[in-house]
């Protein structure tokens, strides 16, 4: 695109419809989690070697294969908003998923989901449509042929090699060794490769709207590279993802992957797409304090998820000061009987 030329806007139409799609794809993977999770559950409670040791019992369960079908239908979803919104749009929207989890988790896991991890829940839809409302809107890129001189940047190739040497590390050394103790460990492999995933989906959408559109992009190398490497790396995904759901507890591994996936997807998006490049001061402080309450909402759903907080503590709380008024008045009435008993007892030595 040239300098000289105006900013091409997306459609608005198309806009909306990602808007939409990525809606939906929340809400189906927010779904499969717990469906996953379940299966899982109930193959650890079998004879079946469980996923976090390197077992494959949970493929032949059919409640994993119908959560994957959830999975499934919802990367589709996902796929395709990244085709017709900006991914600096459509990732954040994830956050819904976590909301999903949680809700669900708390009904079919025995999870508890208590009042301070609903007002986490809502903090997230706060925080993600402030980051929709100021995200980009210039497309940046029309073409393969401008997408491909992008991703031989040095910005992206230098991102592109932090993550590889990252996967491969954790696949050689960190994974086998770390793994099964630290949640993060599992959580930075499905979110580095996701985060080259979703670069791969824009580049397989452009090429399909490209077709549609009746220039046709299947005789083109890189479109293939791009199914190749989406294959690739979603299948890393997927068994990673397993063994942190089957490892550690779902309220733990939904809400870290969402702010590590989320991270590193802004991250990428805008050193490959540049779609930072356009958006006003007000604009960027919008999606980082949108991100921040987002973060801290998932934050606070986390760690306040198992304290015994409900509605009824919440007015008791609020009725305190007249206890405490009667409480003071009982400490000093106590405070002065000690007094005189001290002193009484001090004449009578």
């Amino acid at each position: 695109m040239d300098k000289d030329e105006p900013i091409r806007l997306y459609d608005m139409t198309d806009y909306y419809i990602g808007l939409g799609l990525a809606l939906s794809s929340s809400g189906f993977i927010g779904a499969s989690f717990i469906i996953k999770k379940k299966a899982l559950v109930q193959i650890s409670l079998g004879s079946g070697r469980r996923a976090a040791n390197g077992g494959y019992g949970y493929l032949s369960n059919w409640l994993w294969w119908f959560g994957l079908s959830m999975m499934g239908f919802g990367e589709v979803f996902n796929f395709a908003a990244y085709a017709f919104a900006p991914a600096s749009v459509v990732t954040p929207l994830g956050a819904l998923s976590v909301i999903v989890a949680a809700i669900l988790s708390s009904k079919y896991l025995n999870e508890q989901l208590n009042l301070l991890a609903k007002i986490g829940c809502f903090m997230c839809i706060i925080g993600s449509t402030v980051m929709v409302i100021h995200s980009p809107k210039e497309e940046t890129v029309d073409s393969l042929e401008d997408l491909l001189q992008k991703l031989t940047e040095p910005g992206f190739i230098i991102y592109t090699s932090i993550m590889l040497i990252i996967i491969f590390s954790i696949f050689f050394y960190f994974g086998p060794r770390y793994g099964s103790s630290n949640v993060i460990v599992y959580v930075i492999m499905c979110s580095t490769s996701g985060s080259l995933t979703v670069m791969w989906c824009k580049g397989l959408g452009l090429a399909i709207r490209e077709t549609i559109a009746g220039t046709s992009e299947f005789t083109n190398w890189l479109t293939y590279m791009f199914i190749v490497l989406l294959i690739t790396f979603v299948c890393i995904q997927m068994n990673y993802l397993n063994k942190a759901l089957d490892t550690f507890n779902t309220s733990v591994v939904t809400p870290v992957y969402y702010v590590m996936f989320t991270t590193l997807v802004i991250t990428a998006s805008a050193i490959l797409f540049k779609e930072w490049e356009h958006l006003q001061l007000n604009d960027i402080i919008g999606i980082i304090c949108g991100f921040l309450i987002t973060v801290t909402a998932i934050f606070m759903l986390n760690t306040f998820r198992d304290v015994d907080m409900s509605r009824s503590h919440f007015a008791w709380r609020t009725r305190q000061p007249i206890t405490r008024k009667s409480t003071v008045e009982e400490n000093a009435q106590t405070s002065a009987l000690i007094k005189n008993n001290t002193q009484y007892g001090t004449r009578n030595v």
